[in-house]
């Protein structure tokens, strides 16, 4: 029978074998075969649809089903070169699909390298906002539906604990900058060394000041030898941020560089002049006469964007109206976002956090009402219209204080705006309305003044001053036009006012004040009011002044000789000379020991007699003595403050190991710093091996980690397997003990089984008593025993044995 099972089973297990090793060398020569059509491709051929490029089968079946069919123009350039594994800037104006020409080539090259779970992280995608980096991860899994890789979403406004724990298994990861580093430096077991690609979408956006120090810490914690993807619809070429991300030989695929305009074609550029004040009365007019339509308006900040929300909520303009900012929490920042996407008519009012990527379907106006910071946020700006070649209208608001400076920013980048004007008859005011709210509500007055506040603040910080001028603006009508009284107190205008009037002369001030006080025909009044003396004016009203101190006759020349005092006060009174003015010493007097002062000094020593018996020398640590020849040296001596910098300054000595005493921080020798190299260097090389040290122990830390989890592991396997062993010898010890019974004679068939309890870990010690059941059960077995004396316990125990002796 064995033998003739035997061969059977062989054949099923052949059977059974033969579909997957035909499916797995199916799939290897698939994949040689692709690698072979990338390596072939021509990089100088332009491609027209995915099915052209050397894709695997899927990547094609994820971009089919998600309707993907035709490429792009920086799609068709850019792909071919990243399947290549070459580094690249990409540029393209915004709405041209950028997202895929960086996704696709990230699950090639993965797929080609055969990448699983065990590998790690392979791909890094940043981007600047929280809101961009969800509808990047939304395309990569509509794409990558049919690969076997894991990918996650890390942004801010989650829960780091969860990201921690399910971190270390992803293949791709889309992510923001700030929370990104956060894992990297706190998340033991999430490891970058066998990274190959690096994406950063927005990449202008990424590298400049907001993101500078976050993205260098970020690139310090990747490897080197690695594939890095830039992709802006204004794309960086400056030499220091291309040398921090470390590329090797870029290449630089600008396909709308030669176009007339930096914009797409379908796009319809206006701007009008329209003072500040004037701003949101133009906003509802514009509004009202709109109400089906899909608009966006861009506020310069948050709080004014809350502001005008809510006062227009109040208004009821008859459109559904919604808000977007940084400062909201993320779920709701993802909610607005849903319900404006998914909404036909509707109005949002936003930061630059929209502005960027964002892809909005079907957007018809984009309103710009407070003026971008440069010609970069315009064109970012105006793309959430008019994307993939649909039609799409945009407006500026400008001061007139903006616009000569911001046309010229904007036509040097190759964006070209049009004049508009707004029809007097149609325009509707709104100041009333807002005045009265405000006087009801006073949440929306608090509001009103904070949203003034971040609007000057930000014309203020803006660094191109030809656009952003402070004091063109109109901002008392400003104020009133948000429905505040007036313009709320702000403290950085205040503050160059004052340093203004500090540096401007006295006299003047006391001029201006004059004259103003004349125009209004009240000069007698301010003539007969007190002015405030300040201690500069009594100084300079100080009687006496050519009354000079006593250690002013103990002057010297540069030659030696004494200085003659009657020479001295009339030059006082007339004006000295500035070179013998400036050469001048003092001279103090030093006890026994006379100074060398050159000359007869015979009739100074008879003359001064009397000035050195009153001079004290005092001995200080560490100091030449101290001469108190003044009532202000005397004084001085109560003072342990002004006495410190007549002592010298304190040394902490430590000891070494053959007991020496040195100075804890000695200084090195210069001649020998000198001789190291330069001190630039010295900082470098220092600052290289500092860093080298903590990431030495950073990985040592990560290692006592690992180790410590690893311990932990096999402690609670162990304890599992004792009471895992504990409990099996407790089951045979059950099993055992009715045979046991049966062999010594005590076990009858009639009497009952009585299970033992199941021992506990801490075995407690009892005292059994014997009862009388017992005593009878052992007298009907045959055996001998002979009865215990009860345990007098109580007093009626002790008469109940008495009375049983005496009877």
């Amino acid at each position: 029978m064995p033998s003739s099972n035997g061969p059977r089973h062989a054949k099923q297990s052949k059977s059974s074998q033969r579909p997957s090793s035909l499916k797995r060398k199916r799939t290897e020569e698939g994949l040689s075969s692709l690698i072979q059509r990338v390596e072939d491709l021509d990089l100088k051929e332009t491609f027209k649809s995915f099915t052209d490029l050397p894709l695997s089968e899927p990547t094609s079946s994820g971009l089919s089903s998600s309707h993907y069919k035709t490429l792009t123009d920086i799609q068709s350039r850019a792909i071919s070169h990243a399947l290549k594994g070459r580094d690249i800037l990409g540029a393209a104006k915004t709405g041209s699909g950028k997202t895929l020409a960086f996704l696709v080539p990230v699950l090639e090259n993965l797929y080609r390298k055969k990448w699983a779970d065990y590998d790690g992280l392979g791909a890094l995608i940043l981007s600047p906002t929280r809101e961009l980096a969800i509808q990047i991860f939304e395309v990569l899994r509509k794409v990558g539906r049919y690969h076997n890789f894991s990918a996650g979403l890390v942004i801010g406004g989650k829960s780091l604990r969860e990201e921690q724990e399910r971190l270390g298994r992803m293949n791709i990861l889309v992510c923001t900058p700030g929370r990104m580093l956060q894992h990297l430096d706190q998340t033991a077991l999430f490891e970058t060394n066998n990274l190959q690609m690096l994406v950063l979408d927005e990449a202008d956006r990424i590298l400049d000041m907001g993101f500078q120090k976050t993205v260098d810490a970020i690139i310090g914690h990747l490897p080197k030898e690695r594939q890095t993807l830039l992709f802006s619809a204004t794309q960086t070429k400056r030499v220091s941020d291309l040398a921090r991300l470390s590329l090797q030989d870029p290449e630089y695929v600008a396909v709308h560089e030669t176009a007339s305009s930096a914009t797409p074609s379908t796009l319809q550029q206006h701007y009008v002049i329209i003072p500040v004040p004037q701003k949101l009365d133009v906003l509802w007019s514009f509004i009202r006469s709109n109400l089906k339509m899909k608009a966006i308006v861009f506020l310069s900040s948050g709080k004014q964007v809350r502001f005008v929300y809510e006062s227009f909520r109040h208004m009821q303009p008859g459109i559904p109206l919604m808000h977007l900012h940084g400062r909201q929490k993320q779920g709701g920042r993802l909610d607005i976002t849903t319900k404006f996407s998914q909404a036909k008519h509707a109005v949002l009012f936003a930061t630059d956090v929209a502005a960027r990527g964002l892809d909005f379907p079907a957007v018809d106006w984009v309103i710009q009402l407070d003026c971008p910071e440069d010609a970069d946020t315009y064109i970012h700006r105006v793309g959430r219209t008019a994307r993939y070649e649909r039609d799409g209208r945009a407006v500026l608001f400008l001061d007139p204080s903006e616009e000569k400076g911001m046309l010229q920013r904007l036509e040097q980048k190759k964006v070209q705006v049009e004049r508009i004007n707004i029809k007097a008859n149609k325009q509707q005011s709104v100041k009333s309305q807002l005045q009265n709210m405000c006087f009801k509500d006073p949440e929306l007055k608090y509001l009103g003044q904070k949203a003034f506040i971040s609007y000057v603040k930000s014309v203020y910080v803006q660094k191109d001053k030809e656009i952003f001028n402070l004091k063109e603006l109109k901002l008392e009508d400003f104020a009133h036009s948000l429905g505040l009284p007036g313009a709320p107190r702000i403290k950085f205008i205040k503050g160059d006012d004052t340093k203004e009037r500090k540096n401007a002369p006295r006299a003047s001030i006391y001029a201006s004040s004059d004259e103003d006080s004349s125009e209004e025909g009240d000069k007698k009044a301010k003539k007969d009011e007190p002015r405030v003396r300040t201690k500069y004016d009594r100084m300079f009203e100080r009687q006496n002044q050519d009354v000079l101190a006593g250690h002013y006759s103990k002057l010297i020349n540069d030659d030696g000789t004494l200085v003659d005092h009657t020479k001295n006060k009339v030059a006082v009174g007339e004006g000295d000379d500035d070179d013998e003015f400036l050469s001048v010493k003092r001279r103090y007097d030093a006890g026994d020991d006379d100074l060398d002062v050159g000359g007869d000094s015979s009739e100074d020593e008879e003359d001064e007699s009397d000035d050195k018996k009153d001079i004290k020398t005092v001995h200080l640590d560490g100091r030449d003595p101290l001469f108190v020849d003044s009532n202000r040296r005397k004084k001085m001596l109560k003072s342990k403050k002004k006495l410190l910098k007549f002592k010298g300054k304190g040394t902490k000595l430590v000891f070494d190991d053959e007991g020496n005493a040195h100075e804890m921080y000695e200084m090195e020798d210069e001649e020998q710093f000198k001789a190291q190299g330069d001190a630039k260097d010295q900082k470098a090389q220092f600052l290289a091996e500092e860093t080298e040290r903590t990431r030495q122990a950073d990985m040592e830390d990560k290692e006592v980690a690992r180790q410590k989890r690893r311990e932990k592991k096999e402690k609670r396997k162990a304890r599992e397997r004792e009471l895992l062993a504990e409990e099996e010898a407790e089951e045979r010890v059950e099993q055992l003990v009715p045979y046991e019974n049966e062999d010594e004679g005590q076990f009858s068939p009639s009497e009952p089984e009585v299970e033992a309890p199941r021992p506990s870990k801490k075995q407690k010690v009892r005292v059994q008593e014997p009862d009388e059941s017992q005593e009878v059960s052992k007298f009907k077995r045959g055996k001998r025993s002979t009865p215990k004396e009860p345990q007098i316990q109580t007093l009626e125990d002790l008469e109940s044995l008495a009375t049983g002796l005496l009877g």
